[in-house]
């Protein structure tokens, strides 16, 4: 029996392995969770094989039924612009589920000291990690889910110079209490209290890590939690000795890593300062020198004679796009162009939108051609050759003060070149500043015309204004 389910292990973790393969390209990306939804099927049976007391099997195949009825809708009816608000909650779900087991496990063996007679080293420290970092991640989740949601304000939320100083403590006592729990593991138990009052302290920890974090540091902050909630699921899986969710959270946790690191050099921020507090809240009045500028209005009209007869023209994709469902709009604008002889090109930033990835998976949803979609890197030397940069909904990723004002919160974050590109069309719906809470000089500059209304409405307009040229 033992041979069998190490067995269903080893191709569950390849299945797993083999879809996250899938995922580096649109075209294999729904393949590639299909298969890694088999994977976790099979990891499932032979989890069930596991347990000799079939008794228990009503319970978990109970507890699957619930977590499919409640898990399913959401996943099908959320819309692609509440999808990082998805992957927020559900990733909070995964940490708070490792937490609650820790907890179960502390309580079924009474404080560890009845844990198989003689606890071992791995399950206490394994639980009590766990414990701790998926109470982190269950509640910093949800804060990360108001703030995308703006259930809470985008800006930081925090108390200014003790607030680093408080999460240390708060740190620290979770750790006191986990040192407690361990000692008394070796004795004759502990109380129940000291471990409630880890997973509490835990808990206030995760809220305040992320509220003091401002909005446009969110991407990130979902990419390190996601790290974190497979790291504890891993530790969860050995203290428990099963081996599915060691090698399960193992993948999550060093994809959710890698990933988290990539964002953060891409803002040109390192994680720690991310965490100790992020930009956001202050405010850059338009113009230099106190001075105030208008911005410059134009229409579809304009809009679509300037695209038509230039060489090249860049689209630069943004929340608003997400926000008005534009990415089919989008798609036919450029069709036309590019039937009018316009090489039509999309630069992509790595932390444009609420989540990693999010206008790829958007323009990927409208079968945008992946070799089109260039990343900042790739784009940013070719904006001083571009005739039109068509901005959509991007703010903070084109704020040109990130690379010339030392003063403003986003100083030294890489932004996409945008204004420096021969004529530049801004779609917005108001002069509203972006989810870092600053305004962008851009808006202002000589060469910008803001096309103001519903980026799906106004992209339409121009459309239709490019089929009569």
């Amino acid at each position: 029996m033992t041979y069998l389910v190490n067995g269903l292990y080893i191709v569950a973790f390849s299945l797993f392995i083999y879809g996250l393969m899938g995922l580096t390209g649109p075209k294999s990306a729904v393949r590639g969770n299909q298969i890694a939804a088999i994977g976790m099927a099979v990891a499932v049976v032979a989890t069930l094989i596991a347990i000799r007391d079939t008794s228990n099997w009503v319970l978990i195949i109970a507890a699957l039924v619930v977590g499919v009825v409640l898990g399913v809708p959401p996943a099908r009816y959320t819309k692609m612009t509440a999808m990082p608000q998805l992957v927020a909650a559900f990733n909070g779900v995964g940490g708070g589920t490792v937490a609650l087991i820790a907890w179960s496990e502390f309580l079924d063996s009474e404080g560890f000291s009845r844990f198989d007679e003689e606890p071992t080293v791995h399950i206490v420290i394994g639980s009590l990690f766990a414990a701790i970092i998926g109470s982190v991640s269950f509640w910093g989740s949800l804060v990360a889910f108001g703030k995308l949601q703006e259930i809470l304000p985008g800006r930081p939320i925090g108390i200014g110079r003790l607030q680093q100083p408080l999460n240390l403590a708060l740190l620290l006592g979770a750790v006191a209490g986990a040192v407690v729990i361990g000692v008394g593991a070796t004795g004759d138990g502990v109380s129940q209290l000291w471990m409630i009052a880890v997973l509490v302290l835990a808990g206030v920890l995760g809220l305040m890590v992320v509220l003091p974090i401002g909005g446009a540091d969110m991407p990130v902050v979902i990419s390190l939690l996601n790290a974190l909630t497979g790291l504890s699921a891993a530790a969860a899986g050995l203290a428990l000795n099963n081996t599915a969710m060691i090698v399960a959270g193992m993948i999550v946790g060093a994809s959710g890593t890698i990933l988290t690191n990539l964002m953060a050099k891409a803002m040109n921020r390192s994680i720690p300062a991310i965490v100790a507090g992020g930009f956001g809240g202050g405010t850059v009045v338009g113009g230099s020198g106190g001075e105030q500028k208008q911005a410059k209005s134009t229409s579809a009209a304009d809009a679509a004679i300037q695209m038509a007869y230039a060489n090249q023209v860049i689209i630069v994709p943004g929340y608003g796009m997400a926000v008005a469902q534009a990415q089919h709009a989008v798609k036919e604008m450029a069709a036309l162009l590019e039937g009018k002889g316009v090489e039509v090109k999309y630069a992509i930033h790595p932390v444009a939108g609420r989540m990693p990835g999010h206008m790829n998976v958007l323009l990927a949803e409208a079968e945008v051609s992946y070799d089109v979609l260039k990343e900042m890197d790739e784009i940013n030397g070719e904006f001083s050759r571009t005739d039109v940069a068509l901005v959509i909904g991007a703010n903070d990723v084109t704020n040109p003060a990130a690379r010339e004002d030392s003063a403003s919160p986003i100083y030294g974050m890489p932004v996409l070149n945008v204004d420096q590109a021969r004529n530049v069309i801004v779609l917005k719906r108001s002069m509203k500043s972006g989810f870092a809470g600053i305004d962008n000089p851009l808006f202002y500059a000589d060469r910008t015309s803001m096309l103001f209304g519903d980026a799906k409405r106004s992209v339409g307009e121009v459309s239709e204004e490019l089929k009569v040229l």
